[in-house]
């Protein structure tokens, strides 16, 4: 596996490229906690001992459209490296989902990566009356392809995935259960579960504190990731559950997303700590 941090950012809200889960039973979600016009911000650094290294950015956002003549979510998530590290190993990544509204289900998924030299492309089309997953793919390594996957009950994308995990009820979890879900990416279809962990508060380095719910991700072991439970996400403990803090344990140091900004919300920040 290459090596693209930016990527690695976006996948560890929720298991990207590398992690993946297995399917939960009633997975259907008619109340979200986000609604169009939701930004959120995140800054990529890179953690070594005392070395913090700001590497790039990454934002996501969230839109009305329709597909298809149905109500649906425009997802979109777009990852780069900052300007001074582009000369070493620039960036330029887009993720976007699309999800009926009704039951949330995604129906169509792009991926559009540019990391150094290498390029990835890969487009997914969910045909529910078929039960197949049509697949698009080139990377810079591999020329197109077309394939079929089965497309089993509850099945989302890298980005739709990330989404759907606001909307979990971690009251209904016990401290150390294991909660499956169940996603398709890099072509494939894998089976892990994240982890509830419990509530804490969490300060970030600018002094901001907040009451939190942390959970685990299970990963594969890989070229950068060691495997097992070594991600960790802490997200806020109100209605909106934006992930404030994401950390990677990879081969040497760590990866994190930190929040960097966060607007248009569903719901009031009650989970902010004030001095």
């Amino acid at each position: 596996m290459r090596h693209k941090l930016i990527t690695i950012i976006i996948s560890i809200f929720l298991g990207g490229s590398i992690p993946l889960f297995a399917q939960v039973a009633g997975c259907e979600v008619n109340n979200v906690p986000f609604f169009s016009g939701e930004r959120v911000t995140y800054r990529a650094v890179y953690n070594w001992g005392f070395i913090w290294v700001n590497a790039g950015d990454v934002v996501f956002t969230v839109s009305d459209t329709i597909y298809n003549s149905q109500s649906a979510w425009h997802l979109k998530s777009e990852g780069w490296t900052l300007k001074q590290y582009d000369w070493f190993y620039k960036v330029r990544d887009r993720f976007e989902s699309i999800v009926y509204k009704e039951g949330y289900k995604p129906v169509w998924f792009e991926r559009d990566t540019h990391e150094g030299s290498y390029e990835s492309y890969n487009h997914y089309q969910f045909r529910y009356p078929t039960e197949e997953i049509e697949i698009i793919s080139r990377t810079s390594d591999r020329p197109y392809k077309q394939e079929v996957l089965p497309l089993k009950p509850c099945t989302f994308d890298i980005l739709s995935a990330i989404y759907y995990c606001r909307s979990i009820d971690f009251s209904k979890y016990s401290i150390g259960e294991k909660i499956p879900l169940t996603m398709a990416v890099d072509n494939e279809i894998f089976e892990l579960f994240i982890r509830y962990l419990g509530k804490e508060k969490l300060t970030t380095r600018e002094g901001n504190s907040f009451n939190t719910i942390r959970f685990s991700v299970m990963l594969v072991e890989g070229t950068i990731f060691k495997g097992g439970e070594d991600l960790f996400v802490w997200v806020t403990d109100d209605m909106n559950k934006i992930p404030i803090l994401v950390e990677a344990k990879i081969l040497v140091g760590s990866v994190k997303a930190v929040l960097s900004g966060m607007e248009g919300l569903k719901y009031p920040v009650t989970s902010r700590i004030y001095p």
